[in-house]
């Protein structure tokens, strides 16, 4: 019996970014439906995509990433969050986790520690 696939949309302003993860993410238990480069872009596609996971970037133009969340969350409280950036200070890491974030990662990261919160992310969602 194979999962189902979880569909992600990844969005940071970072082209190599966003193509590194898509890299790590195509396999068998995540299916990429959609992709931003800002916070404003990142709410339309999440909320017209309907992803069950959210990978955004903090730091972006227009809209950061914890704006775009809470917009997002308001409409669909379901959706993971997966929170990435380059800078890791205290505030940020607590803002994250109170607009709802469920994992951070911290700017530069390998395939197993995204790997490792989008699964940590997917048991939280399985309760």
């Amino acid at each position: 019996m194979s999962k189902k696939k979880l569909s992600v949309v990844i969005v940071d302003d970072n082209d190599i970014m966003r193509t590194v993860l898509r890299g790590i993410l195509r396999g068998d238990d995540y299916e990429v439906i959609g992709e931003a480069r800002n916070g404003v872009q990142a709410v339309e596609v999440a909320l017209r995509m309907k992803p069950d996971i959210v990978c955004m970037d903090v730091m972006m133009p227009e809209k950061n990433g914890l704006e775009a969340m809470a917009e997002i969350k308001a409409e669909r409280p379901d959706t993971g969050f997966i929170m990435i950036t380059g800078s890791a200070d205290p505030e940020t890491v607590q803002d994250a986790i109170m607009f709802g974030a469920a994992g951070f990662i911290v700017k530069p990261f390998n395939a197993a520690r995204v790997l490792d919160a989008l699964k940590k992310l997917r048991s939280r969602q399985k309760r």
